[in-house]
């Protein structure tokens, strides 16, 4: 080759030769006011981050308070002195004496001493789904189970009572829950410690290789400001510029999704944490359950039907052509207070709102689905009298006029089951009286003892037509002095309810399952309930049986069975109140189906604490009060959007809007996907830093011409890779994702050894040579052949040096050897972005192959075609040689690295076809990152 060469670029170098030295000064100047500007960014962005996170922490914890503040009653009505008079909450003392009704909220911790039907709903604090009876008769050593008591915040729903004021403000059962979830240190979300480790690990990397550049390229007699430039070089060659932005986009994206799919997340840092969970601590009733107790199982004719308990509930699926049936129906609409809410005609049955007890409610809905209004039946039979629930008696009995005998009145009465039948003396099969002889009595045990042992409650029905010569219309029914039988009646059946399982729970479940997470049911409701509906949805598996289980299988005392043996266990509250921190551990270890029963909120939040101490990542689901502290210490706290209290929301990090079970597991998905996402945006980052590194390494140790400048270093880091790396947060799920154990957090991190193995080892390397093997090639047709340029380095960058002979004799001066060199910079960019179109394209996926995952991902595509674009743009745009040292290239220099983008490709299909032939095996443990 002739000097032909040196002379194509003589314009430029003419340029260059009129004002070289000015022109060098400025280049300088510039490089220097770079650094100093991104080191400036960079603390800029740290003092925000941390600032903002310090803001958010602080708004956090007032909001919790804020929300305690709101739950005070604004006033109370307190007797003092014999007089009667309303004073502001806060100004209620212990010993006031204290007056509630139906709707008032409760000012402070109460010892009841006098109630007429009180019933107060305790589900924000204890979890239970129907409304309890208050009196002055003490029935429990535990306060929260006891009926002499009301708590603060609770509501009065029916009936009025006097207390005794016992507690205060901090000092009440709230008060305490409220210090408790206050108090709670809230460990560093597992996605800020994986970043934490990865930026220490590239700091420690980018700092040592720059300090090292820097003391070589001083011992080798570079200026102390080319020295600082290559120290700023290497730095930002290892910095991941776009990993700030990548994760934002990555969070910010998974959140949108999961609120499409009902789940509002708080803390964008939690979705990860989601994906991360092992262990679920789920509430039962309204997350595992509808929230609505459902008539479940009718027992008449001495058969057991089965009711519809599905969410739309379209109507019976029993035979309702027996009499029985029909008597049955007639007492369960007419024994019964409650009401629809007026103006919900549009409204499906099961949907619409009642004002009522639950259980009567859940017999409104019931007969009006299978019998029609319910209304218009107690039109048509009016009510002349009423004995209402009471906590002594145990039944309700309401006198009607029949509809089909002018003169005469039918007495209908429910209540507990044996309480009923102690009453009667005769039972209705087909519709006809027969005695009620040992038999059928033996036949309603086995009945009552079923429903009652699938945690269903169970109320008794039955009736009595009164003659209507003793009892004509008009007559005068006297329910306080009696003047009417309530003795010899007639059984009619047995009706049992249940809060029933979510439809979509039980797959939930068994996804969580496949996906190697815990599912644990804490709730305050009874164990035979929570024990039931665990069944139901999965949580305890069929075939899987508990401590009592097999003791009842065997015949065998409780005592004498082996903890061990059994797979499911059901711990009551009390029980736990006994156990040391060693033995709640042995249980979490030991078994793999637990349910925890009666729990009150301190053992909710030690059920927390020994899950985390087994190195389980937790979520923990609660809507009431009494979840906050256990919210506020899980890992992850999910709070319920409609039933969950205001306190409960901000105690969490995420709100689930349908207070669906089955919405956590999309969010353990959208969780997984995010760090996997994350991997592989790093994977793709991390491998141009080898190409960008070893230029350098080359010029200093085999003092060749410098084969890429700092300056395409940052064209390359804050241009090209920007948005493919963005591109990979809107990847898609691989098939596996849902099948694979939960990340360990010791163990499996962001960025492994595996992972820096893969980026710098293997596919860094093969982009290395893509890049040499361009920076040869321009050199070699210019006339310096590789053995020309080793120890070249002193020589070339002479700027008095100006006839500096080729591997062919020509002549080249200090000027056209650099435009040949920032040619070299620009070729070797262009490879960078040919090897990156391949790296990216492998990096969609972990396992599975790129034509198993496809290209759907149409950002990815955006991203290709992006970068292709900026590199064209920067090589063939004018005025680039002055601005940023980049000269155009010939078209047959990008195809220089073809070959080593096609080589990166086919070597990681052909890894991962073995990582998927041969799961377990070497490649995997070495090379699956």
């Amino acid at each position: 080759m002739g000097r032909g060469a040196g002379r194509e670029y003589s314009p430029a170098a003419t340029t260059a030769e009129n004002g070289g030295g000015k022109k060098k000064q400025k280049e300088k100047e510039l490089d220097e006011l770079k650094k100093e500007l991104y080191l400036g960014v960079v603390l800029a962005a740290v003092v925000i981050v941390t600032g903002c996170f310090s803001y958010y922490q602080e708004a956090k914890s007032s909001k919790i308070m804020d929300s305690f503040k709101n739950m005070v009653p604004q006033q109370a009505l307190v007797v003092r002195e014999g007089e009667k008079m309303q004073i502001n909450a806060e100004e209620v003392v212990v010993g006031d004496l204290v007056e509630v009704k139906g709707g008032d909220r409760v000012p402070a911790d109460l010892r009841i001493i006098s109630s007429h039907g009180c019933k107060v709903d305790n589900s924000s604090l204890t979890g239970e789904s129907e409304p309890q009876t208050r009196s002055p008769e003490f029935t429990h050593e535990n306060p929260l189970e006891t009926r002499n008591i009301c708590f603060f915040s609770t509501n009065c729903v029916e009936g009025t009572a006097r207390g005794i004021v016992i507690a205060t403000g901090d000092r009440t059962v709230m008060g305490r829950i409220a210090t408790l979830a206050s108090g709670l240190e809230v460990g560093r979300t597992p996605i800020a410690m994986e970043i934490e480790h990865f930026i220490q690990l590239i700091t420690g990397v980018a700092v040592f290789l720059g300090v090292s550049f820097f003391v070589l390229s001083l011992i080798l007699g570079y200026s102390w400001l080319e020295a600082v430039i290559f120290l700023i070089g290497i730095i930002v060659a290892n910095v991941p510029e776009g990993l700030l932005a990548t994760v934002t986009v990555c969070l910010t994206l998974t959140a949108k999704r999961m609120a499409r799919k009902n789940c509002l997340v708080k803390n964008l840092e939690a979705v990860e944490t989601l994906g991360s969970t092992s262990t679920i601590c789920s509430d039962k009733t309204g997350t595992l359950t509808q929230n609505r107790m459902t008539v479940a199982h009718m027992w008449f004719d001495n058969q057991i039907h089965e009711a519809d308990t599905t969410e739309d509930q379209s109507g019976a699926t029993f035979d309702k052509r027996s009499p029985t049936w029909t008597a049955l129906s007639r007492i369960a609409g007419l024994c019964n207070r409650a009401v629809f809410k007026a103006g919900q005609e549009n409204i499906s049955v099961s949907k619409r709102d009642t004002a009522g007890d639950a259980s009567e409610s859940a017999l409104l809905k019931c007969i009006e689905l299978s019998c029609g209004s319910v209304r218009k039946m107690r039109d048509r039979n009016p009510k002349v009298a009423e004995i209402p629930f009471n906590s002594t008696n145990k039944y309700q009995l309401s006198i009607h006029e029949r509809e089909d005998s002018p003169q005469s009145h039918v007495l209908v009465m429910k209540g507990a089951p044996e309480r009923i039948l102690d009453r009667c003396s005769s039972i209705l099969v087909q519709g006809k009286e027969v005695p009620l002889d040992k038999e059928m009595q033996d036949a309603f045990q086995n009945a009552y003892l079923e429903l009652g042992g699938l945690g269903e409650r169970v109320l008794g029905f039955c009736q009595l037509n009164l003659p209507s010569g003793k009892f004509p219309r008009g007559f005068k029914f006297d329910t306080d002095e009696l003047n009417f039988p309530t003795e010899k009646l007639c059984f009619v059946g047995l009706m049992s309810m249940i809060d029933p399982p979510r439809a979509a729970v039980p797959d939930a479940v068994g996804k969580c399952r496949s996906a190697g997470i815990k599912v644990i049911m804490v709730t305050g409701d009874h164990p035979i309930t929570a024990k039931a509906i665990a069944k139901g949805v999965g949580i305890i598996s069929e075939g899987n049986e508990t401590v009592e289980d097999i003791a009842a299988r065997l015949n065998i005392p409780v005592s004498q069975v082996n903890p061990r043996e059994a797979k499911a266990c059901v711990v009551h509250g009390s029980d736990l109140k006994d156990m040391t921190s060693e033995q709640l551990d042995e249980i979490l270890k030991n078994h793999t189906e637990i349910v925890f029963a009666r729990t009150s909120p301190q053992q909710k939040l030690i059920i927390v604490e020994g899950c985390q101490r087994q190195g389980a990542i937790v979520a923990v689901t609660g809507d009431g009060v009494n979840d906050s502290p256990a919210l506020k210490k899980a890992d992850i706290g999910i709070a319920m959007g409609i039933a969950g209290s205001d306190v409960s929301k901000q105690a969490a990090d995420m709100i689930l809007l349908d207070d669906n079970f089955a919405s956590i597991v999309t969010g353990v998905e959208e969780g997984r996907l995010i760090f996997d996402n994350l991997k592989k945006s790093i994977a793709y980052t991390l491998t141009s830093n080898i190409p960008e590194i070893t230029p350098f390494l080359l010029f200093i140790i085999a003092n060749i011409p410098l084969p890429l400048g700092t300056v395409t270093i940052l064209c390359i880091d804050l241009g090209t890779d920007m948005v493919p790396a963005i591109s990979l947060a809107y990847e898609a799920a691989e098939s596996d994702i849902m099948k694979r154990q939960p990340r360990n957090p010791q163990t499996d991190k962001l960025v492994n050894e595996r992972l820096i193995s893969m980026a710098y080892g293997q596919i860094g390397m093969i982009q290395a040579l893509g890049g040499f093997f361009t920076y040869f090639v321009i050199l070699a047709e210019n006339g310096f052949l590789p053995s020309r340029l080793l120890g070249i380095r002193l020589d070339w960058d002479d700027r008095s040096m100006n006839d500096l002979e080729d591997s062919y004799g020509q002549e080249w001066t200090y000027e056209q050897r650099k435009v040949v060199e920032f040619t070299c910079h620009t070729a070797f960019f262009a490879s960078i972005v040919v090897v990156q179109w391949a790296d990216l394209i492998i990096c969609k996926t972990r396992r599975n192959s790129v034509f198993q995952q496809g290209m759907k991902n149409k950002i990815l595509i955006f991203g290709l075609l992006e970068e292709t674009a900026l590199a064209a743009f920067l090589s063939y745009c004018p005025g680039m040689g002055v601005a940023l040292r980049m000269y155009p290239l010939k078209v047959t220099w990008w195809f220089c690295a073809f070959p080593y983008s096609l080589l990166i490709f086919i070597y990681d299909e052909v890894r991962k076809l073995i990582l998927r032939r041969y799961p377990g095996g070497w490649v995997e443990k070495e090379t699956y990152y």
